[in-house]
């Protein structure tokens, strides 16, 4: 995560109007909400196959903008699980975007309203955080919100196309598009573990350990609570044979900032 130098911000807005901030909010999340169609279309795949109407498909996508969190709650659905389960398993495919808020926070000029803090916290995706973390100067809350509702639209849009088209195209063709999703966690992993050794192990305990649960009896468990184990005994295990040496960290954030 970038550290953020606040006392080499300006300490004085830009001179944008609220439009301008919008629009320019606009034109920088237009890549974003394109690609956020083309991944929650693949979400929207998995939801025809649950069972989901194209409307509680868009409403879902639009109150949880989170791909990771999305396909792990929707695992839980299927599997009928308890709503404590689904909850759990929010929170710790989540857990990172609470880190992402504090350091987004430290981008608003103090004057900021509560209210804005507030309503920016709804969408601090991975994408839309490293847009408003490079943001030059202090963040401005318009330029976000274009950024942000054009692509949570979008990130909708695309969640009801999927269903819409699953229950349109062949067979076949709908079990093969639910394979993109997987392509699109693939895409993740693979370029920090072929850099980082202890990245690349993690992701191997992963694959290792998800295999076992699988194919002993005893440590059977629903998909939901499988997340929810081994993601904590992984990161838990990993901090504490892998940690992170403080000089290590701060070149990597004076290299990004």
């Amino acid at each position: 995560m970038p550290a953020i130098n606040v006392n080499s911000m300006k300490k004085t807005k830009k001179n944008f109007t609220v439009k301008e901030d919008f629009r320019h909010g606009l034109r920088d999340g237009l890549p974003i909400a394109l690609g956020y169609f083309a991944v929650s279309f693949s979400l929207g795949i998995i939801m025809k196959n649950i069972g989901m109407s194209p409307g509680q498909g868009f409403l879902f996508s639009l109150l949880d903008l989170a791909s990771a969190g999305e396909y792990a709650v929707l695992q839980v659905i299927a599997a009928d699980a308890p709503y404590i389960e689904m909850v759990i398993v929010l929170l710790v495919t989540n857990a990172r975007y609470l880190l992402m808020s504090t350091a987004l926070s430290q981008k608003f000029s103090q004057d900021t309203p509560l209210l804005h803090r507030f309503a920016v916290g709804y969408g601090v995706t991975d994408e839309l955080f490293g847009l408003g973390i490079n943001y030059k100067g202090w963040l401005s809350p318009w330029y976000y919100y274009g950024a942000l509702g054009f692509s949570a639209f979008m990130w909708a849009l695309g969640s009801a196309g999927g269903i819409v088209a699953g229950n349109i195209l062949p067979e076949r063709l709908v079990r093969a598009l639910s394979v993109a999703l997987f392509g699109m966690f693939l895409a993740i992993i693979i370029p920090p573990s072929r850099t980082d050794k202890a990245v690349a192990a993690t992701v191997a305990a992963g694959f290792l350990l998800s295999f076992v649960c699988e194919q002993v009896s005893f440590l059977h468990m629903s998909g939901g609570t499988k997340t929810i184990v081994l993601t904590i005994l992984i990161a838990a295990a990993a901090s504490v044979l892998c940690p992170r040496a403080d000089d290590e960290i701060e070149q990597e954030a004076e290299h990004e900032a």
